[in-house]
């Protein structure tokens, strides 16, 4: 008998002996990313019979436009994940975080027009021309009408972070019959107002720590937003502070974790995520106009549920702006679910949490709509 363990532990060191002496050759970052991904991609497989998985383009508004699909039943209730920025495309960051929501839902990411491999396709100058709030809540209810279509369902979730609630909430409004749920996570409801409370807790902030370098920065930005136009390089400085002060990743002075997640992403590789980079530029710059004066704080009622997933600390969208639109909103249902240790990130800062809540709070009127 120790005569076999012996021969057994002696096959096991020689087989391990090779890799252990062997000395790993330099590797810039790129092929250290290129090397991960067929790993990460094995563990996402979709391997379920009745599943879904495809990263594909489809034609929106005219243009052509990447989203992924993925689900282990292609029978669950759909949900549309409407990203933030402008710009800050998802479909390449959700990986960590998304395995666990494709059990209940087919879940749709999507690349807007103006930033990722959408922007990559199409160019910036093709595109400039053709930003807008309306044209792209245009575009995503055209995707909300091709996955009813291909799908055979009624009804989607619609979930929008940040600014993904602008068009997103246009978009349900616009069609209320084909929405079976609302989720705003970290909402943009009125930008005005959010920049002005935003400034106004980061004041509060700096002068609470003593932080002249801050407050040197900060204080000539008065009266902050102002009226008229928002110049870019404004609100530039507050949103360094607001990172800084852990308002857009919680406990955090950056969210690096967030942003370099598409390193990893099987199907982002360097040209891709030089166009997010690029997206967020062109994006906010063109749209910056029409983001000023967004309000919709002006919706009253709405015919389907509504849910907000608000972190605690978020100082990029505070949360009490959402909180009290929510309280006076005429709705089938509505609930608020606050992510305590999070800010404006709550899918990647406290994913169990995240699941949990769209299981408890948004699977049922989901189901019921398909």
């Amino acid at each position: 008998m120790k005569s076999g363990i012996l021969a057994i532990l002696v096959v096991m060191i020689s087989l391990a002996a090779p890799a252990s002496a062997q000395t790993p050759s330099p590797q810039t970052p790129e092929e250290a990313y290129v090397a991960v991904r067929p790993m990460i991609a094995d563990m996402q497989r979709i391997v379920t019979p009745e599943g879904i998985q495809t990263t594909e383009r489809v034609r929106l508004g005219g243009m052509e436009q990447w989203i992924s699909v993925r689900g282990a039943d292609r029978s669950n209730p759909i949900l549309i994940y409407v990203h933030g920025g402008p710009g800050a495309i998802e479909m390449g960051r959700s990986w960590p975080y998304q395995r666990g929501l494709e059990d209940y839902f087919t879940v749709v990411q999507w690349d807007q027009r103006g930033t990722g491999k959408t922007l990559r396709e199409n160019g910036e100058e093709a595109t400039r021309p053709t930003l807008s709030r309306e044209r792209m809540a245009e575009d995503l209810v055209e995707l909300i009408g091709l996955m009813r279509e291909r799908y055979g369902q009624r009804k989607v979730v619609l979930l929008g972070h940040s600014w993904g609630n602008v068009i997103g909430l246009d978009a349900a409004m616009q069609r209320p019959d084909w929405v079976s749920a609302y989720v705003g996570v970290g909402p943009l409801m009125d930008m005005r107002r959010n920049e002005a409370e935003q400034y106004r807790l980061l004041l509060e902030l700096a002068r609470e720590r003593n932080d002249a370098t801050a407050l040197s920065e900060l204080e000539p930005l008065a009266p902050y937003p102002g009226p008229g136009p928002l110049a870019f390089d404004r609100l530039n400085v507050v949103r360094k502070w607001v990172m800084l002060y852990g308002g857009l990743a919680a406990g955090r002075d950056n969210a690096d974790f967030f942003f370099r997640a598409a390193r990893l992403h099987p199907d982002y590789d360097l040209e891709d995520r030089r166009a997010i980079d690029a997206g967020g530029q062109l994006s906010v710059g063109t749209l910056l106009p029409e983001l000023i004066e967004v309000d919709q704080t002006v919706i009253r009622t709405t015919t389907f549920p509504v849910f907000m997933f608000l972190g605690r600390h978020d100082l990029t969208t505070p949360s009490g702006i959402a909180a009290d639109w929510l309280e006076d909103l005429a709705a089938p249902s509505k609930a608020v679910v606050w992510f305590e240790h999070s800010a404006h990130l709550p899918p990647h800062e406290e994913p169990g949490r995240f699941l949990v809540a769209l299981v408890e709070h948004v699977l049922t009127p989901a189901r019921d709509g398909r």
